[in-house]
């Protein structure tokens, strides 16, 4: 039953990394940047249910709510002021970028906060679920963040499919200039990516701080990180890619951390990375593009 015990949280932990690489892949995949501030989007909306719920007494569904709102309006912001700039300046200044950006956060929310580790109260309400005459113990956090991770998938893809800004992101994915000239709005679907990517970086900060219950200002940063891998893992672009390499890596991470040392569980995680893009460089999913000379 430990193997079980160890797996399930496995899945819950990828569960919230996918979640989170979500917002990598569909920014990468359709405005052709690396947000790398994404992960502090994640401790944004920590920090904003954590001041609704214990500041403000609020209620956890309103709190989540308000957290969702103002990370879209944060990654607006965002993509306005430092990205849209960029769009056509050379993949290094974005990247430079965007990593000031994250520390920016990280600092405000240091001077707001200060350094010290805040006790994050779970806004998951289900009681654990006993199996196997109670060897088996499934925590309330592990079974919501599943579903949740299920039921944003669905709906994003959904989304994609079947509504007219969805097929406008596909459409600026494919080929920015030729969906100007039909007729697509490139700079309101970037935006409306990024707002997305944002709302699920506040779902994914909830929950991240509901199983792991300890709020600092470094809290999405690796995270985050572990999340890129898991879009680069399952191919950067794609949605099921980003499923798939969130639930593996995080499968990955879980028995590291059990059977091998809990030390070297990163160092395991990123050994499978470079391992996946030796064979495969595009990840599980990924596409190769031929590019024409």
């Amino acid at each position: 039953m430990e193997f079980v015990s160890f797996l399930v949280n496995g899945i819950s932990l990828g569960s919230i990394y996918a979640i989170i690489a979500l917002g990598y892949t569909m920014v990468y995949g359709i405005a052709k940047m690396l947000n790398f501030a994404h992960g502090d989007v994640i401790m944004i909306g920590g920090y904003v249910v954590f001041v609704m719920t214990t500041g403000l007494g609020l209620p956890a569904i309103p709190s989540i709510l308000i957290s969702m709102a103002a990370c879209t309006l944060l990654g607006v912001v965002i993509e306005r002021i430092a990205y849209k700039p960029l769009r056509g300046a050379s993949p290094l200044a974005v990247l430079i970028t965007a990593i000031g950006v994250s520390y920016f956060l990280q600092n405000i929310a240091l001077l707001i906060f200060g350094a010290d580790s805040k006790s994050f109260t779970s806004v998951v309400k289900i009681q654990p679920i006993q199996l196997a005459d109670g060897r088996l113990t499934i925590t309330g956090e592990a079974i919501v963040t599943i579903l949740a991770c299920i039921v944003i998938m669905i709906g994003l893809m959904l989304f994609i499919r079947f509504t007219k800004p969805g097929r406008a992101m596909l459409a600026v994915s494919e080929d920015q200039g030729a969906a100007k000239l039909m007729g697509v709005n490139v700079n309101a679907t970037i935006a409306l990516t990024f707002a997305i990517g944002s709302a699920l970086a506040a779902i994914a900060g909830v929950l991240l701080c509901s199983s792991y219950p300890n709020l600092m200002p470094t809290t999405g940063a690796m995270p985050g990180i572990k999340a890129f891998v898991a879009a680069v893992f399952g191919g950067i672009g794609s949605i099921p890619g980003a499923l798939i390499g969130g639930i593996l890596l995080g499968i990955i991470e879980s028995l590291g951390k059990a059977y091998v040392s809990s030390q070297l569980a990163d160092a395991i995680v990123f050994a499978v990375l470079i391992l996946v893009l030796l064979i495969k460089p595009t990840g599980i999913l990924g596409k190769t593009i031929h590019e024409k000379v």
